[in-house]
């Protein structure tokens, strides 16, 4: 379990110059987010901005990503935890002469502009340890030629690659060297001594070393603080703390944007071409976000993560794009591939941009009615002109609701979707509601809930297979689709419906990945992993039911599978356990506070009937 030292254990092993993506814990500073790999090296750093182009991006190409290494130069065993109940990695290292403890954290220090300052710190622990480090910068996405331009002057190294200025600052860490694409160094850290080296992203006048130690304990307060502030106590409250610390870690401070994932191009199949960036901000994971971080108390986060939302929507509306960038500008919807990266284990391309951005998918306006709702719901206020905004888009809804789109799944065939035709009578039903009290203009109320009826009308009529005792992927079908699952969350079916509960057992027969772990839809067994979220939608439905045995049964088994650092990627690989996809996923986490949430709520009702 996180927090507690466990057995060392030899490093996880490389091949082809690549790791298992569970080796990785991430940390993140507001602005940028870096992944640590439990033998010593940062294998991505995005900078200055969590979707510019990686100074660090070994994960994705073992040559020319480039990376910060720091080892013991001879054999040793790692053991790894979040150090002191932050968001700060440390991973001990052991060796036949001694033990030390390397600690990874992101800062943001204040000045004229903001400067990302990624620390590293070596602290010794017991006899003495020689370890080696190594800065080697990559090549951006081709955006230079590999080559730095690289000094070393008082204690402060300095790097030129392509358009960005960084600073190498060390303590206790020996003489620097200058290679050819960064700098190197190698020291002995005795019991009781810390050396510490750092890359600013320097804009600025670059902070002595002794800052920049300051400011890391610091760091590591607050974020204990922060952290002890998650007001959720209900069951899994480690599992859901350490989600909220992710969330956090991935919420775009200047703009609030909640960004899908830290990452971009890891496969959802190692070798395949299911790579994708996802360093934007989804309508859909906003709005899970919602809810999610209202439960646990992130009140500040909240606020700003709706703002985000409605400036965002504001700029299409009444329509609503699929996502926006996180400083919320609408994304022009190309996907274009990295010349010469070869990707995570070969599994090309590697891609930035999201095709995704082009499409229509219907269900987003119930994904943001439903989050103004849960909102309003948690004791927040709308003003007039957001008001007016979410009226437009429930009119809009009213209008489009009969049409064919992409799904919630971004799929390029379209159709009538069951999930997206779900979508729009969530989108219209919380209108309504929202209505009802007084929260928007009541002109347009009674179409609302008129045409809410006449969607369910059609989605019972259509997406429902009696010989599947389900309702389907999409109207006249018979695939099923985990996305259905979310007719529980969305109050499309009440907790005794038998539909729902056939739908729960169908989806369990039918896209099971084996033990807790299930297919998105039909048809995508063998080109994927499982999805992670879908899971814990399982786990909503079950609640919703009344099934608390399922659900706590299902909660255990994916609790138990998140890495050492209770990360979570986009899918698990069903054979071996091993991530799949993009990490850490929002979406991912988002779900998982949401199932807990959920069985919480449901046995103090059932407590309460008692």
């Amino acid at each position: 379990m996180a927090g507690e030292l466990n057995t060392f254990a030899p490093p996880p092993t490389r091949v082809g110059g690549y790791l298992p993506l569970r080796a990785y814990a991430v940390v993140g500073d507001g602005h940028t987010c870096a992944l640590s790999s439990s033998d010593g090296s940062i294998d991505w750093w995005a900078v200055p901005t969590m979707a510019s182009p990686p100074v660090f991006g070994r994960v994705l190409d073992a040559d020319r990503g480039g990376y910060f290494g720091v080892r013991p130069r001879d054999g040793f065993e790692s053991d790894r935890r979040l150090a002191d109940d932050a968001a700060t990695p440390e991973t001990f290292f052991r060796t036949s002469s001694g033990v030390v403890r390397l600690l990874d954290s992101l800062l943001e220090l204040d000045g004229d502009a903001p400067q990302s300052v990624l620390v590293r710190r070596v602290i010794g622990v017991e006899g003495a340890v020689t370890l080696d480090w190594e800065i080697v910068v990559g090549d951006r996405f081709g955006e230079h030629d590999g080559s730095v331009q690289a000094s070393s002057n008082d204690g402060v190294g300095w790097l030129a690659a392509s358009d960005l200025r960084l600073a190498v600052v060390t303590k206790n860490a020996g003489p620097v060297d200058v290679t050819a694409r960064g700098f190197s160094g190698s020291m002995v850290c005795r019991a009781g001594e810390e050396s510490l080296i750092a890359v600013v992203c320097a804009e600025q006048e670059v902070p002595a070393a002794d800052v920049v130690a300051h400011r890391a304990q610091e760091g590591d307060r607050v974020w204990r603080d922060w952290s002890n502030g998650i007001r959720y106590q209900g069951p899994w409250r480690e599992a859901v703390r350490r989600s909220g610390i992710v969330l956090k870690q991935l919420t775009y401070q200047p703009t609030g944007a909640l960004q899908a994932a830290a990452t971009t191009s890891l496969p959802e199949c190692v070798g395949g071409d299911l790579n994708y960036d996802y360093r934007f901000t989804w309508v859909r994971d906003t709005a899970f976000a919602i809810d999610a971080m209202s439960t646990i108390g992130m009140d500040a986060e909240v606020r700003a993560v709706m703002r985000c939302l409605l400036n965002e929507v504001r700029t299409t509306a009444p329509q609503i794009r699929v996502l926006y960038t996180i400083e919320g500008a609408k994304v022009d919807g190309h996907d274009d591939e990295v010349s010469g990266w070869e990707g995570y284990r070969g599994s090309k391309p590697v891609r930035v941009g999201n095709q995704a951005a082009n499409q229509r998918q219907l269900g987003v306006t119930g994904d943001l009615i439903d989050a103004v709702w849960r909102y309003v719901g948690h004791g927040n206020q709308l003003d007039a002109s957001d008001a007016q905004l979410v009226a437009d888009v429930a009119d809009e809804t009213c209008k489009i609701w009969k049409e064919k789109d992409s799904g919630i799944w971004e799929l390029n065939q379209h159709r009538f979707y069951t999930i997206s035709k779900i979508g729009c009578w969530t989108a219209l039903d919380r209108a309504a509601r929202l209505a009802g009290d007084g929260r928007l203009p009541d002109r347009q109320a009674r179409r609302w809930r008129e045409t809410a009826d006449e969607i369910r009308f059609y989605i019972e009529e259509n997406c429902w297979s009696p010989e599947k005792a389900s309702y389907t992927m999409h109207a006249g079908g018979d695939d099923l689709d985990c996305g259905v699952l979310l007719a529980a969350r969305t109050g499309y079916c009440d907790s005794d419906d038998a539909r729902l509960a056939s739908t729960v057992d169908a989806i369990r027969r039918e896209l099971s990945a084996g033990g807790p772990l299930l297919y998105r839809y039909s048809g995508v067994q063998g080109d994927e992993g499982a999805f992670v979220a879908c899971s814990f939608w399982l786990v909503e439905a079950l609640a919703h039911l009344g099934r608390l045995d399922e659900a706590r049964a299902v909660m255990d088994e994916m609790v138990a599978l998140a890495n050492d650092v209770c990360l979570y990627s986009e899918q698990i690989d069903p054979r071996t356990f091993e991530f799949l996809g993009n990490v850490p996923q929002a979406l991912s986490h988002l779900a998982l506070i949401g199932a807990a949430s959920s069985i919480a709520t449901a046995e103090q009702r059932r407590a309460g009937q008692s």
